[in-house]
């Protein structure tokens, strides 16, 4: 059977005006080459995202890379794109796995997430987005993604002084290494160019856990112990029938699916204005593509999935568009999720280092909610746009929780709740009272252009 991708010009060289189409690749041993520079730009970020929850980082490999490749097929091998583990999980997770639950419980709030995902992939292929922009405008989005990302800052408080039970003799060589390898992950940043820079976050974990090592922070013994070769982590997801308090999670995951239809949304974007193609008729398969691939992973014991700003990155660096490179990305991840010894190196980083990566990372996930208010300039003289802001931003920040019997509505799904209500409930008042003009389209919020090659995006 012949391959989908035609050879670009003589496989071995890309004009300097030119670019490698999404149908087109280079020579396999340079498509090999710049499938493994996607895997480079993905892992740092990939990986967080177990190493914070406590999920399996070879079952989260495992079903990144199955994604990506499923992802590919549903979008017909023209939309090059990295299926990652998304940041938005990680809030509802701890939320989850607080006092003692277990992984399984939060899988099924992932699981829920990606059939919510492919419902409203399936919907859109049918009718479109514009029904997204109507009930969520970037005023809205932008608060959602705001909070969610400085709803974790109590996290970040713990693992800078060394874990929520950490020993009193560890506390203060904590801060010291997590101190380290933030001022390591800003340095390198404004030190470096190119894939350097962008991997800044992954090599000041690098530095950090080499401090850590010195401090004795670090155990090795597991590292040593674990194969190099083994069946992924996976474990089941836990039943909802059996135990039915398990549907009272579910407000804390819902406010996750806003976050990854803008990612979603905004890679489409991204990627079609650096081809120079119209991609938005691909929006309802990639959100359908993420939504499967996310249950996939909650069934499974993986994190859940969303489109990668990284590898959008490495594209605008390298001109190559091919996905060939996103298939050899996405074969290399899922053979990463058969090495215990991976998974074991993965686990091995101590919270001090992860102290140093999340006192920024989460304020960085804040300020993508700022972007999406920027980049479509919300006016913020306007009180209903103040308004729809200020409330929720303060409701996640706190962490305002109200429960009811089982169910547990916390300060992610307040304030997203908030957000919407306020936006439209004070739209719909004025409009009436003639007090509000009636709201004019704006684009989907992108996540950023060409250039959105920060792990930010996730």
């Amino acid at each position: 059977m012949a391959l989908p991708w035609k050879l670009h010009g003589d496989g071995r060289t890309v004009a300097n005006d030119a670019i490698v189409l999404p149908e087109e690749r280079l020579g396999w041993v340079k498509t090999i080459g710049f499938g493994a520079q996607h895997v480079v730009a993905m892992f740092g970020a990939t990986f967080l995202v177990p190493l914070l929850t406590g999920f399996s980082p070879t079952a989260t490999l495992f079903f990144s890379g199955l994604g990506t490749l499923l992802f590919l097929l549903l979008t017909g091998n023209r939309l090059p794109s990295y299926l990652g583990s998304s940041f938005a999980f990680i809030a509802p997770v701890l939320a989850a796995t607080a006092g003692g639950g277990d992984l399984a419980r939060a899988s099924f709030g992932i699981l829920a997430i990606g059939v919510l995902m492919a419902i409203i992939g399936l919907i859109v292929v049918r009718f479109g987005a514009g029904w997204i922009n109507a009930l969520m405008p970037p005023v809205v989005m932008g608060a959602i993604v705001a909070l969610i990302g400085l709803n974790l800052a109590p996290a970040v408080r713990n693992n800078w002084n060394g874990g929520v039970n950490a020993p009193p003799e560890t506390v203060v060589p904590s801060a010291v290494v997590a101190f380290i390898t933030i001022v390591s992950i800003l340095l390198i940043t404004v030190l470096f160019r190119g894939l350097a820079g962008r991997l800044a976050i992954v090599l000041g974990m690098a530095v950090g856990y080499v401090a850590a090592a010195c401090f004795g922070l670090v155990d090795f013994e597991k590292i040593a112990q674990a194969d190099w070769l083994g069946l992924p982590e996976f474990h089941a997801v836990a039943n909802p029938f059996a135990d039915p308090s398990l549907w009272g999670l579910l407000p804390a995951f819902l406010p996750v699916v806003l976050v990854l239809i803008a990612e979603n949304v905004g890679h489409v974007k991204s990627v079609g204005l650096m081809i120079g193609r119209d991609l938005d008729p691909l929006t309802g398969r990639a959100l359908l593509a993420d939504g499967i691939s996310t249950v996939l992973a909650g069934f499974g014991g993986g994190s859940g999935t969303t489109t990668y700003g990284e590898n959008i990155g490495v594209m605008a660096a390298t001109r190559v568009y091919s996905t060939a490179a996103y298939w050899v990305a996405g074969i290399v991840a899922i053979l990463l999720g058969f090495s215990p010894k991976v998974g074991a190196v993965i686990f091995s980083v101590p919270s001090g280092v992860l102290g140093g990566v999340t006192v920024a990372l989460y304020g960085l996930i804040g300020l993508i909610g700022v972007k999406i208010w920027l980049d479509n300039k919300v006016d913020f003289s306007k009180p209903i746009n103040q308004f729809t802001a200020a409330i929720p931003l303060i409701v996640g920040i706190a962490d305002f929780t109200i429960k009811v019997d089982a169910v547990v509505f916390n300060g992610i799904a307040l304030g997203t709740v908030s957000a919407i209500l306020i936006y439209h409930l004070m739209n719909g008042l004025g409009r009436l009272r003639g007090t509000v003009a009636a709201p004019t389209a704006v684009p989907a919020p992108t996540e950023g252009g060409a250039d959105a090659s920060s792990v930010t995006d996730r």
